[in-house]
């Protein structure tokens, strides 16, 4: 009987499916294991052989867990909502509704034909009304709620209201945009939108202007990750820095939480790193500018107030409430025109790009409240307005950016900080900043000899004492933007009624997504939305235009899926308290500032709530490395659509835009098959060398983004979905990145080949042998068994694959039920397919899946023989094995009496024959 793996694979597939083998039930009788993906956007392009890494990982686990007998939740579902189903559906005229549902099937083909056990009945899909109702009701209980810094919960506002009806603002420690002072009797005055002012200083989910990424040609604002160059990743549109009226979550309330909970996580400590360095948690001085014939004072905050002699200019951020105000008549021309170059670049770009320097003078001057000189006031592209107070105190000597900012606008550049080297040289401050926290005071008035650490505590001091500033923790940590002006994504559950946002009663929700026949932007900066004829209440009050952003649907997903089904609430109290957490949590570490903090700030809020249980939602998780592909490049000229051979591109100024390695051969351009790979490059142009367009390359993360993927299909077709399983995690260690290449299996399929011609004689019959296994065979077993268990617990699972070929190089044919029925147990989780088919070639009638994963015995594992590198003086000659006991001299007499021994001494006497017992023999001639 010949391996069908065709044939095999669709039998087990339906079978599990028919018989509901991954279906799970809360079971309080079975210790739980949850095991979480992060669900995948279904596009048009459907997997490809990078998506399954971490999908064969978890499922290995998963089945792991599963036969050690826990009851495994592992389930799947797609994130469906976002701007690429939008595009995709403006450029071809097909609704994202129905392109996402085709995509969804493509997607769960793909995933079903690699046979993973993942629990479909517990799908979830982010762009089904039943599923965002949830998303919803989790919005409107942020927007009734407040976060009161003394309880370090979030609260209800109306407890907030009453407050504030009794005491005004006396005793609120809540957080907010900005702090308020008033009392009773000043509440209790105000109409109802002045007090609905007040309250949006303190919801978590507000409604307030701030700085975005504005995108005119696809109507919407973009997050940083889509724009590059100052152009839209997707479709290579103008975007620029546009202050509007936005929803945001008040994600800074949770800074600290969201700092401290790092600690009982079992993730990376590079993973962890990252998020600390995200929500950037500083201790440092608040310190107030007076600004020369003006009544404002520019508030800074620094970390190292102990540098304020060194501070010879200041630097705010172009989109500064101030600048304008502060700008001299002389100066505005020019200040005005960096404003307008400064909005074509995003905050990332700014952020990254620390060789550029850039600025322009005000006109205007602070004065520093200690030596009471003027100080020049600058704006410049590196600060930020969103990033502290949006202003800095420039101290050159010690900043490596203010001083090439010092350096190219020749300011000046005064140490305040010295520091002796172990050669008993100086810092060249003409050279580069000295940025290093130790050193001793100089240039520095009362500070002078002190080390940065005492000058740092003392001038914390000093500032409270001058009442000039205070200390205070800062954090860089911003409110998450929560709104899209684009028709694909959750309604805001939000009517208007005289100017004022109200919130939709829960009995009201879902409010489903209309349907729509235009997607594309309006053109006067309305979502699309504005178009839908009725889109208000029955009583005629307009619904919130705009819809939630794409990390909306996936900041709650892990708990939807432990009660799916459940119409009267997120989760039930039974489901929640059983699953309570993801026990693992396995997916790309590019999602480190993005959806796992913003999942974390949300499963936070829901534990205050009382909704949830645990804390944090991801108890450990696995960054699986990329796997990596050869990515192809064209080079748009900007603002036209015309393309440049890349010879060419250095005379012009291009955006540099991946194109489909599908299309490209040896580098070389297929320009009819461009202009028909999407409609936007229809009509393009293209100037060539040598009649060809050459194409740009790199080797990159493998991306449907980057457009350089290889269809996971090809390989199940032609080696079938164990292979490419065991593949996948033979390429190399699971959290490392790998480039993808098919050289290696051949022999993976090999294996599985062989494993198969364990179970059949050569006329493809049944063979199974109930003859005992041989020491040497259990032996062999129980390394396996010890070594996979090893591996699998510690996610080694490219040297599991390794194990498992040792093993059965050592059993050779062994047919023994003995050791062939713990085996399939034992490679299951790696190959389901062929170990189901096998299991039940040995007789049995339930899954394998259903059995006991193998234990290690010890007995089986003790070592009774050594084999002995034999040297002659000091150089290996060959190996003999002994039995551990053996003494030293039986071990002399047999070598001497061995005919290689013979071989190499020629006749001679040796001298001496050494032997260290369980090591080495050396014979010395």
């Amino acid at each position: 009987m010949d391996y069908n793996f065709k044939e095999i694979e669709a039998k087990w597939q339906k079978w599990w499916a028919d018989m509901g083998t991954y279906r799970t039930e809360v079971d309080p009788s079975r210790p739980k294991f949850y095991v979480l993906d992060m669900f995948p956007y279904p596009s048009g392009a459907g997997l490809h052989v990078g998506h399954p890494l971490g999908y064969i990982a978890s499922d290995i686990y998963s089945r792991y867990k599963r036969l050690c007998g826990f009851n495994v939740l592992h389930p799947m579902g797609y994130d469906a909502f976002g701007l690429p189903a939008e595009q995709y559906a403006i450029q071809t005229g097909q609704h994202p509704e129905k392109t996402t549902a085709d995509n969804i099937a493509r997607y769960r083909e793909q995933l079903d034909k690699i046979g993973f056990s993942f629990d479909w009945d517990r799908e979830v899909v982010t762009s089904d009304p039943g599923y965002y109702h949830w998303t919803q009701w989790a919005f409107l209980k942020m927007y009734d709620s407040f976060y009161n810094n003394l309880a370090n919960r979030a609260e209800s506002i109306e407890r907030l209201a009453r407050h504030f009806a009794t005491w005004g603002s006396e005793g609120i420690d809540a957080a907010c945009t900005q702090p308020l002072e008033f009392t009773a009797g000043e509440w209790n005055g105000w109409d109802e939108a002045r007090r609905e002012q007040v309250l949006t200083n303190y919801r978590l989910a507000y409604r307030a202007d701030t700085m975005v990424n504005w995108c005119q040609g696809l109507g919407t604002v973009l997050a940083n990750d889509e724009v590059k160059d100052g152009l839209s990743v997707r479709g290579g549109y103008p975007v620029e820095q546009k202050l509007m009226k936005q929803w945001l979550l008040r994600v800074t309330a949770y800074a600290e939480r969201l700092e401290d909970g790092l600690n009982q996580l079992e993730w990376s400590d590079s993973l962890k790193e990252i998020q600390r360095n995200w929500i950037g948690k500083s201790k440092g001085a608040q310190l107030f500018f007076d600004v020369e014939g003006s009544e404002r004072k520019i508030e800074v905050f620094t970390t190292r107030p102990d540098t304020i002699f060194g501070a010879t200019f200041m630097v705010l951020a172009p989109e500064h409430a101030w600048v304008a105000e502060l700008t001299s008549d002389e100066q505005r021309k020019e200040v005005d025109e960096y404003i307008v170059q400064t909005k074509k670049r995003s905050e990332r770009e700014r952020i990254a790009e620390t060789k550029r320097v850039s600025g322009v003078f005000t006109g205007s001057y602070a004065v520093s409240p200690f030596t009471d000189e003027k100080i020049p006031i600058w704006i410049s592209d590196y600060v930020l307005a969103g990033y502290g107070t949006g202003a800095i105190m420039a101290v050159p000597a010690h900043d490596s950016r203010d001083w090439a900012f010092a350096t190219k606008f020749n300011l000046p550049i005064i140490p305040v900080v010295e520091s002796v080297n172990e050669k008993g040289e100086k810092h060249d401050i003409r050279k580069s900043s000295y940025d290093a926290k130790t050193g001793y005071m100089i240039n520095s008035d009362f500070l002078d000899g002190l080390d940065v650490t005492e000058a740092i505590a003392r001038m914390f001091k000093h500032i409270e004492r001058m009442k000039i500033g205070s200390v205070k923790v800062n954090y860089r940590l911003r409110d998450a933007i929560f709104s899209r002006q684009r028709y694909w994504g959750e309604p805001f559950p939000i009517y208007y009624k005289d100017g004022l946002a109200h919130p939709l009663s829960e009995d009201k929700l879902p409010l489903v997504l209309p349907p729509i026949a235009d997607f594309t932007p309006t053109g006067d900066g309305q979502p699309p939305l504005a178009r839908v004829e009725g889109w208000h209440t029955k009583e005629g009050y307009p619904y919130e235009l705009s819809t939630m952003p794409g990390f909306a649907g996936s900041s709650a997903y892990f708990v939807r899926y432990m009660d799916p089904k459940n119409d009267k609430a997120l989760v039930s109290p039974e489901a929640n308290e059983y699953w309570r957490d993801v026990d693992l949590y396995v997916g790309g570490i590019e999602h480190a500032t993005g959806h796992l903090m913003y999942s974390r700030f949300w499963n936070m809020f829901l534990y205050d709530l009382g909704v949830v249980c645990e804390e944090e939602p991801f108890k450990k998780l696995i960054n699986q490395g990329m796997i990596q592909g050869r990515s192809n490049f064209v080079y748009r000229v900007k603002g036209t659509n015309k393309f440049v051979s890349l010879g060419l591109k250095e005379q012009y100024d291009t955006q540099e835009i991946h194109v489909d390695v599908n299309i490209v051969r040896n580098d070389v351009l297929d320009l009819e098959a461009f202009k028909k790979w999407q409609p936007e490059f229809a009509s393009a142009e293209f100037e060539l060398e040598d009649g060809k367009y050459i194409c740009g390359w790199a080797i990159e993360k493998m991306s449907k983004s980057m457009f350089n993927v290889v269809n996971p299909d090809r390989i199940v077709e032609e080696y079938g979905a164990d292979t490419l399983r065991m593949y996948e995690m033979f390429l190399g260690p699971l959290q490392q990145a790998k480039p993808w290449d098919t050289n290696g299996i051949d022999g993976v399929h090999k294996f599985l080949r062989k494993f198969w011609r364990m179970f059949f004689d050569r006329e493809g019959n049944p063979a199974i042998s109930d003859e005992p296994a041989t020491a040497a065979e259990l032996k062999s077993l129980h390394k396996c068994i010890k070594k996979l268990r090893e591996d699998i617990e510690n996610f080694s699972l490219n040297t599991s694959v390794s194990a498992a070929m040792i093993c059965l190089n050592e059993l050779g044919g062994c047919t023994k039920r003995a050791i062939s029925e713990p085996l399939t147990i034992l490679f299951s989780p790696f190959a389901p397919h062929i170990c189901e088919e096998l299991w039940h070639v040995l007789g049995h009638e339930d899954s394998v899946f259903e059995g006991t994963y193998p234990v290690a015995e010890e007995q089986y594992l003790k070592e009774d023989s050594f084999e002995y590198p034999v040297s002659f003086n000091g150089k290996l000659r060959f190996k003999r094995s002994f039995a551990l006991d053996t003494p030293v001299p039986g071990i002399e007499a047999a070598i001497l009496a061995d005919d290689d021994t013979a071989r190499y001494l020629e006749g001679k006497t040796p001298k001496k024959i050494i032997v260290v017992k369980g090591k080495i023999i050396n014979i010395v001639v």
